[in-house]
């Protein structure tokens, strides 16, 4: 794989560093970035190619991808793992913020796929990887802004999925159930920072108080590298699967899209009530 070149945003922690630790050691050129290079100076002594890329802004965008275009002359798989989690009943969370999770979950990797493609269709082959969520197959009650963007990315890439068929570009999903990173850490400043409660929600937060509703440490929760190494997965597979499910959380949870809605719903009401 010294030939291949990879380009992974969201790189600082997570999935994202161990997505980049993954492809390096199998011997890809790896570009990680992060809205701050400090945060990924380990990876850069590791042997990766760090760049500052915030992509909520599209001459970084465009500067990320040109590097690597000029560097390498080709750009392999692109991995759009950047994001975060805006928890909270949509009545209390400002447009503002919606438009905020939107910015990056959503709309930065619609930025870097308009870079990326005009170069992979050169090359005459490529890998999207857009890394969503169980959450982008089943809604929940407070998590509908983040459902909302991850739904958002599914629908996009199975769009793209279709389109850049006939180029022998693949359109790959990854849907992580809970992961053990600090993706908690996050959702928990936007909850504290980007709410405006009502006071007509207090079961659902509690129910978030109650259980780490992103990730966490709990015993169904899986590492980071299961993640990256599904993503390399995809990545060097000639014919990748439209969606990989990682953990059995997403495998199973995944089978409730299948559940009436009215039966769904219900429990909900149910877990509520033992919140």
């Amino acid at each position: 794989m010294e030939d291949k070149t990879v380009l992974i945003t969201g790189a600082s922690s997570g999935i994202g560093r161990a997505t980049a630790e993954t492809f390096e050691a199998e011997g890809w050129t790896v570009y990680a970035t992060a809205r701050d290079t400090d945060d990924i100076e380990a990876l850069a002594e590791a042997g990766c190619r760090t760049q500052e890329l915030d992509v909520t802004e599209q001459e970084d965008v465009d500067a990320a991808i040109k590097r690597v275009v000029e560097e390498d002359g080709r750009l392999d798989c692109l991995v759009n793992n950047a994001g975060y989690a805006q928890f909270g009943p949509l009545e209390d969370v400002p447009t503002d913020r919606v438009h905020d999770q939107f910015d990056v979950n959503v709309y930065g990797p619609h930025r870097l796929i308009r870079a990326a493609l005009p170069h992979m269709r050169e090359q005459g082959e490529g890998t999207v990887v857009n890394i969503s969520s169980v959450a982008g197959r089943i809604a929940t009650p407070g998590m509908g802004v983040y459902n909302g963007s991850k739904f958002a990315l599914e629908g996009l890439t199975d769009a793209l999925r279709g389109e850049v068929d006939g180029y022998d570009i693949d359109a790959v999903l990854i849907e992580p159930g809970p992961v053990d990173t600090n993706f908690d850490d996050r959702a928990d400043e936007e909850l504290e920072n980007g709410t405006e409660r009502s006071g007509a929600y207090d079961s659902i937060y509690a129910f978030y108080d109650e259980g780490q509703t992103f990730g966490g440490t709990s015993a169904l929760a899986v590492a980071p590298t299961d993640v990256a190494e599904t993503v390399l997965e995809a990545a060097c597979s000639p014919d990748p699967d439209p969606r990989y499910p990682v953990g059995q959380v997403a495998k199973y949870s995944t089978l409730l899209r299948f559940v009436p809605d009215r039966l769904r719903d219900g429990v909900y009401r149910l877990v509520k009530k033992l919140a």
